[in-house]
């Protein structure tokens, strides 16, 4: 592996009830021979937890100053299709329309994460709750509104369920997060299939929205009788109550770093656009602890870039086993990618150049 010389300085804000976005600034003494660079970035929410531990470590010896803005996967496309941004950052792959408006654009997995349903019900804790995908869907559509319902109480034998009022909460902006979650129902649900469908953004049948995964958080924090849909750092950041989902082995798994690695098992073979959905992973002993809402996100980069040098550098020090190991060891709970992807993700920025 290169030696990448660097020095940086992270700062984060997560707050409840606005935009996380993360500065990753350059701090190393300059090398007589080298410019100060300046790497502009935005989009999804999921992955910028990882830059905040990522970036000191990248940090340490060269004078690369990253500049992250955390504001969903649908803006990060947006930017990055613009040019307004060296960089986007988004967990759903882009779609047709996405990547021809891109032009020379490229997407690389650089890491590996799950979406949550989250949930406040009084007196129901942490990893209590059990769902199928099934039930999920008709929370989502409408048609269970209690969480006494009986197909609720059914799975959850021996949990107390008020009879209380269900609140869904939603991403009210463009989100790979949302693409995760409506890719799984759209799976496991022929009438959520028909009736809503997968995208970073869809019509609701009803809800809340909020914006970015801190605002979601927030809606379901202050909310009693509440579920949503959040990024797994958020959902330990936040302290919030996950559920445990049952997986197409007929597990209840929660969203654990090796439940997410496992899931990603399902991927064979990369295709040429890197494009890969890892939700609702088959019925097989070899995915029975699977988590069934794990994603990958994407770094989306111009082939043809001023930025090249410096982006190939960051993009590919990120991809290194040390740099995944660091976001798969820490709380916020990303997993290793696998091999054969991280393959493929080092071929496709072999593309990018000057």
């Amino acid at each position: 592996m290169p030696k990448l010389g660097t020095s940086i300085r992270i700062a984060s804000a997560v707050a409840a009830a606005a935009l996380l976005a993360v500065a990753v600034a350059g701090t190393a003494a300059a090398k007589p021979a080298h410019r100060a660079t300046t790497i502009n970035g935005a989009g999804s929410s999921l992955v910028a937890p990882a830059l905040a531990i990522w970036g000191p470590k990248y940090a340490s010896q060269t004078d690369v100053t990253v500049n992250y803005s955390s504001v969903g996967s649908g803006a990060g496309i947006a930017a990055i299709t613009a040019k307004s941004v060296d960089f986007g950052a988004s967990d759903a792959p882009l779609n047709p329309d996405q990547a021809a408006a891109c032009g020379d654009c490229v997407q690389i997995p650089w890491a590996l994460s799950a979406t949550v349903p989250t949930y406040n019900i009084p007196g129901v804790h942490s990893g209590q709750l059990k769902l199928t995908g099934p039930v999920l869907a008709d929370i989502f559509l409408g048609k269970i509104t209690k969480w006494n319902d009986p197909s609720i109480k059914a799975i959850n034998k021996g949990t107390s369920l008020p009879g209380l009022a269900i609140t869904t909460a939603h991403r009210s902006d463009g989100s790979g997060d949302t693409y995760a979650f409506t890719d799984y129902l759209s799976k496991v649900s022929k009438t959520w299939a028909s009736q809503v469908g997968s995208a970073t953004a869809v019509n609701w049948p009803g809800g809340v929205g909020g914006k970015g995964n801190s605002g979601v958080a927030a809606v379901i924090a202050s909310t009693p009788g509440s579920i949503g849909y959040i990024s797994v750092a958020y959902v330990k950041q936040n302290k919030l109550n996950w559920a445990r989902m049952k997986n197409a082995a007929g597990n209840y798994t929660l969203a654990t770093g090796p439940a997410i690695e496992a899931a990603a098992q399902t991927v064979t073979k990369v295709p040429t656009d890197n494009k890969m959905s890892i939700v609702n992973p088959p019925k097989s002993a070899k995915f029975k602890n699977a988590w069934p809402l794990s994603t990958f996100t994407y770094v989306i980069v111009h082939t043809s870039t001023p930025q090249a040098p410096a982006l190939r550098k960051f993009i590919f020090w990120a991809l290194t086993p040390k740099s995944q190991h660091l976001i798969s060891n820490s709380f916020l709970v990303f997993a290793p990618i696998p091999k054969l992807v991280l393959v493929a993700a080092e071929k496709t920025l072999n593309k990018v150049h000057s």
